[in-house]
């Protein structure tokens, strides 16, 4: 599977809150920057190529739907990122939010604990 560019994985945000849309219902989600209905026209089409999404005839005018799932993509995105950014080490993750204190001692305890009840967790 190819990677988003930011603009198609905002479309793909959108595709996945609405389920299935048309160009024109995507359009009406953007907020800031909205690309003309052509420009948006192709990036769904380029998504359909990447196979992201696929459609639903209806004469000429197509109904987008989402192939992958938001949660399929997020597992696959941190994956990749944790692989290319911090050797392919949840350590090294953890390590770089402490760091950078985006991280509590309260909320790394937390996470300790979904560790230990975690059934499948090795020791």
């Amino acid at each position: 599977m190819q990677k988003l560019t930011n603009k198609e994985e905002e479309i793909m945000h959108i595709l996945w809150k609405l389920e299935k849309a048309f160009v024109k219902d995507v359009l009406a989600e953007i907020k800031d920057d909205k690309p003309h209905y052509n420009t948006l026209s192709t990036i769904i089409r380029n998504l359909e190529e990447k196979g992201f999404v696929a459609y639903k005839a209806y004469g000429k005018t197509h109904q987008y739907y989402p192939l992958i799932s938001k949660e399929a993509y997020k597992k696959r995105f941190m994956s990749t990122a944790i692989e290319n950014y911090f050797n392919s080490s949840y350590k090294n993750v953890v390590s770089f939010f402490a760091k950078e204190e985006k991280i509590s001692v309260k909320e790394l305890k937390e996470i300790i604990a979904l560790i230990e009840k975690n059934p499948n967790h090795k020791k």
